[in-house]
C-alpha cells in the first residue's frame, strides 16, 4: 500500500520556518509536533533564511510551474497573433470595399 505524499502550503512552511529560526522551539520537537521529518523542517528553515518571503513558490516544484506558465503564455501569444492577422485581413477587406 502506497502512502500519499503530504503537501503543505506556503503559509504553513513559513510559519514553521520562522518558529525554528526565532528559536521558539527546537527543530526535533517542532517536527514531532507537526508530524514531519526534522530534515524537512531544517530545509524549510534554511530556504526561508536564504530567500525570505520568496521561498516556497507555487504549489510544488517551481521548475514545473514556470514551464507550465511559459507554455500557457506561448499559446496565448499564438492566439493573439492569429486574431491580429484576422483583424488586418478584415481591415484590408473593408478598405477594398470602400475604394
Amino acid at each position: 500500500m502506497t502512502q500519499k505524499r503530504k503537501r503543505y502550503d506556503k503559509q504553513f512552511k513559513i510559519a514553521a520556518a520562522k518558529t525554528v529560526l526565532s528559536g521558539e522551539a527546537r527543530v526535533v520537537d517542532l517536527a514531532k509536533e507537526l508530524d514531519i521529518k526534522d530534515s524537512t523542517l531544517r530545509r524549510w528553515a534554511q530556504e526561508h533564511e536564504e530567500m525570505g518571503e520568496a521561498a516556497f513558490p507555487g504549489n510544488g516544484s517551481p521548475k514545473v510551474n514556470e514551464d507550465y506558465e511559459i507554455v500557457k503564455l506561448r499559446k496565448k501569444v499564438e492566439e493573439l497573433e492569429r486574431e491580429n492577422e484576422l483583424l488586418k485581413n478584415f481591415r484590408a477587406f473593408l478598405s477594398q470595399d470602400h475604394a
